[in-house]
């Protein structure tokens, strides 16, 4: 039997180019003899679809687009991922449903069975559980089919009370098969093959896993999908971050004969949970993801002109080279706005940068702008001393300008913050924090360095003295970014535990961080915590960790809680 994997990129509630998309996979799977073509979860709504699925239409649209797509099913089978409705009353509306399509029609439909509620995940608030599991015949096969989170609850300490494939194997399937929109992030590409070798292993059968990829607002889906055959061996992997269909044979006797791709015994037995930051992990894999990011959101969104404020600091350095990447230099335009405290070296070496990527940028002088500002602003300040709000005059004004810029000129505004920033409330409302899209906002300050280091590896293109230089934002005399915020190798690793690891004061002063006393865990957790209202109010940002701010982490605006 010769099974296809269709790894596409979605397009949430484009129906018509998501089923085109799978059409041409279907045709160009027969034109190479194929007898069944996996597609991923959700695949014709797109993943996830969220409130849509509350509109009568979408699903009307939905159930128009498969009954398309069963007309294609001449010759093959199809395994195509799609909201399913629910006939019992009782209970959600919907499932989350793998059609089979043979013949031109539907001849059997699976319903997803575990339902994430954790994250980025909201599955729960639409669909119904599963209540029935039955394998799917088709030429004298019996395939066990599963729904991306149905495969996860294995292992010491399973989320869930039941497992599906536990329920199908006892009626003998020949192989699995898992419809998957598995989100990226840094870690994950090891714990899924982590996970699909162990699933082989545990029920003796080849997996064939087809996961999404593409970007979906904060979202990104890496692709990846696997073949394992029956001794938990990967026989196929799917590029990460790209499109692909790939073919794999399954035998009579269902043994996998093509060329071993992994061993069992070289792949990753758990999934990964680093300890402590590692700011150079997989740092080539969150390059990738950013940059499709950035790529799928304008794309998706019918924008092609990003605009970015460049300072001379390493995060709007950053964010440049990762810009021009995803949509070319020529589309990237970058503004210079030094103010009375901007020191020369960083003008200069922004306007480096933009030589070296060869694309646009204007230098605006905000000197007098600001002068007005403090002298409308004489009557009501009065004498009291320069602070904050001076600083963030300047930044607001740069805000102003740029979103002037972008509304007048069509390009839409990219957020230079990084997650160490966001996290302790270093960024201004209205000014720095201004944009359509964070790009570095899931990335920790060491992560941008880290991510500076890659994209110089193998010319410079961030210009050197700005990965050297202390970084500052510039809006007193003298100012560093240290004069605020501890020395970030040590913030970060603070951060870290409490964002991503969940790990409390106590158990953070108890771990003896390099540098770090109770004092600084008990005032870095306070910062974090009462900059909720802040991070409540920014732009989407490209999720590339475990966990990073936005939809998946919902903390309080107004809490006691170590404050």
């Amino acid at each position: 039997m010769q099974i296809f994997i269709a790894q596409q990129n979605y397009h949430i509630g484009n129906f018509s180019a998501n089923t085109a998309k799978i059409i041409q996979a279907i045709e160009q799977a027969k034109a190479q003899n194929g007898d069944l073509i996996i597609f991923s979860e959700l695949a014709i709504t797109g993943y996830p679809p969220r409130d849509f699925l509350e509109f009568e239409d979408f699903i009307l649209r939905s159930e128009a687009a498969l009954q398309g797509i069963a007309q294609h099913a001449d010759g093959i089978g199809v395994l195509v991922g799609a909201p399913a409705r629910n006939p019992d009353p009782n209970g959600k509306r919907l499932f989350n449903a793998a059609y089979l399509l043979y013949d031109k029609k539907i001849q059997a439909v699976q319903h997803k069975t575990l339902l994430p509620t954790y994250d980025v995940f909201d599955e729960n608030r639409y669909f119904e559980q599963a209540v029935r599991h039955e394998v799917m015949h088709f030429k004298n096969k019996k395939i066990a089919v599963t729904i991306c989170e149905d495969i996860w609850n294995l292992g010491d300490n399973p989320l869930y009370r039941i497992c599906p494939m536990d329920k199908l194997t006892s009626q003998q399937p020949d192989f699995m098969v898992n419809l998957s929109a598995s989100p990226f992030d840094y870690t994950h590409d090891e714990d899924r093959q982590a996970i699909i070798r162990a699933n082989a292993l545990k029920y003796q059968i080849p997996v064939f896993y087809c996961n999404a990829v593409g970007s979906q607002t904060e979202i990104v889906f890496d692709g990846g999908s696997f073949v394992f055959d029956s001794k938990g061996n990967m026989v196929k992997k799917l590029p990460l971050f790209e499109e692909a269909l790939i073919a794999t044979t399954l035998n009579a006797d269902n043994s996998i004969t093509e060329q071993i791709t992994e061993t069992a015994d070289r792949l990753p037995l758990h999934e990964i949970n680093p300890l402590t930051l590692e700011p150079e992990l997989n740092i080539s894999q969150i390059y990738e993801a950013l940059v499709m990011g950035i790529q799928d959101y304008f794309a998706k969104m019918g924008f092609s002109k990003a605009l970015i404020g460049s300072s001379g600091g390493i995060d709007s350095a950053v964010t440049i080279a990762l810009a021009c990447a995803a949509l070319g230099a020529q589309n990237v335009r970058s503004v210079l706005m030094p103010s009375p405290y901007s020191t020369s070296h960083s003008v200069d070496d922004a306007v480096a940068l933009s030589q070296n990527l060869q694309g646009p940028y204007d230098i605006i002088h905000i000197d007098k702008i600001y002068e007005a500002f403090l002298s409308e602003l004489k009557p009501v300040f009065g004498d009291l001393p320069f602070s904050v709000a001076e600083e963030n005059l300047q930044s607001r004004t740069r805000g102003n300008l740029l979103m002037g810029i972008a509304n007048k000129l069509g390009y839409i505004l990219l957020n230079t913050s990084n997650k160490s920033e966001l996290a302790t409330g270093y960024g201004t409302l209205y000014g720095d924090m201004a944009g359509g899209l964070g790009v570095l906002g899931d990335c920790y300050k060491l992560q941008v360095y880290a991510l500076a280091r890659y994209i110089n590896r193998e010319k410079e293109i961030i210009p050197q003295n700005i990965i050297d230089k202390a970084p500052s934002a510039e809006l007193r005399p003298g100012q560093k970014d240290s004069d605020s915020l501890p020395d970030y190798t040590v913030l970060d690793q603070i951060l870290y535990q409490y964002i991503e690891r969940r790990q409390g004061p106590s158990e953070i002063k108890s771990m003896a961080l390099p540098g770090v006393d109770a004092a600084l865990v008990d005032r870095t957790l306070k910062m974090v915590n009462r900059n909720e209202y802040k991070r409540n109010q920014f732009c989407p940002i490209i999720r590339v960790s475990p966990k990073a701010f936005g939809v998946g982490r919902r903390i309080p605006i107004v809490g006691e809680y170590l404050l």
